[in-house]
């Protein structure tokens, strides 16, 4: 397969993904608003700090107020990683590829782009800004279903989930963070209602509160961490998309799971069963905060060989000498 063509389907499914994971962090944020008694300012701030834009926010913006935090999240055109601009790069992408992707994708992520671009020039208030972020995450689930019930399990297939589930990873330790950032000013609140109720609320961001409830039944910041980072069956754990990514890494090179031919299956896989061999308990220990931090520094590092070994071949080549 062309490394562009490869590209173009790997950051298709990245940018669908980050657009609804952005949507459910400012959906869990929302939530957190409920009976706190944090400023709203304060509130607000965390999106910027772990989204990686606080350069970009505050380049416009002079405080992070709801109003300017949500406005930069979903439609600001300066900032890349906005939801308008995800879906954007996404149908760009998508028109480049146009002869491998089926016609029902593409007039999905088309529509899909048209609706928030035609939303992004009008105010929101508080319950259209709930409606809008529901329907952002029903369009990336048509999109995925589409995608799921008719592309062929080939090479094309596996550079979309592989795009998607590392993307899915790195959203899903944010979302965790946000719950870090939040308990920092508030540190004797932690074992209260208000903490249960917002530890309930990341699995609901994360579409894992049933999920959950079926497995450990109460609500136990513990187990909601070991269910969000460790577990092997939910689809949206860390874990769990890192292994399909591993799968899916190891499908296009035609390579079994547990060797390796290139940096990018070395550095995956290293990280994937340094997780799977991870517990709980010496996560927390050793600081969650720091956790997240480090896995997305390696995570990182994940993306830059996959990119190196199949979308840039010549700079690929030149590191290897």
């Amino acid at each position: 397969m062309l490394s562009r063509v490869a590209n173009s389907l790997y950051w298709l499914n990245r940018y669908i993904e980050r657009a609804e994971n952005i949507a459910r962090i400012i959906d869990v944020n929302l939530n957190f608003i409920l009976d706190s008694d944090i400023s709203k300012n304060e509130q607000w701030e965390p999106l910027v700090w772990i989204s990686g834009s606080k350069e970009y926010f505050f380049e416009t913006y002079s405080e992070t107020t709801k109003e300017n935090v949500i406005n930069f999240m979903l439609f600001d055109k300066r900032y890349p990683n906005s939801i308008l601009n995800c879906l954007s790069m996404a149908r760009d992408n998508a028109i480049t590829v146009r002869e491998i992707i089926n016609i029902e994708m593409w007039e999905q992520i088309n529509k899909f782009y048209m609706y928030v671009k035609k939303i992004s020039q009008r105010k929101l208030n508080i319950d259209t800004i709930h409606e809008f972020l529901e329907e952002i995450k029903i369009n990336c689930h048509i999109f995925s279903g589409i995608q799921e019930s008719t592309l062929s399990r080939g090479e094309s297939w596996h550079f979309g989930r592989l795009g998607k589930m590392l993307e899915r990873a790195d959203q899903t330790s944010r979302i965790i963070d946000v719950k870090y950032f939040h308990i920092l000013p508030s540190s004797m609140s932690v074992g209260s209602n208000y903490d249960i109720l917002q530890w309930a609320a990341i699995l609901k961001s994360a579409s894992g509160f049933e999920m959950y409830t079926k497995k450990y039944k109460s609500v136990k910041p513990d187990k909601i961490l070991e269910f969000l980072i460790l577990d092997k069956e939910f689809p949206r754990s860390i874990n769990f998309c890192l292994h399909r990514a591993n799968y899916s890494l190891h499908a296009i090179s035609s390579t079994a799971t547990d060797t390796y031919v290139n940096k990018a299956e070395q550095s995956l896989g290293a990280l994937n069963s340094e997780l799977a061999f991870s517990d709980i308990g010496t996560i927390v220990k050793s600081g969650l905060h720091e956790f997240i931090d480090f896995f997305q520094l390696k995570l990182s590092r994940v993306n830059q060989d996959i990119s190196y070994k199949y979308f840039d071949i010549n700079e690929y080549q030149l590191l290897q000498q």
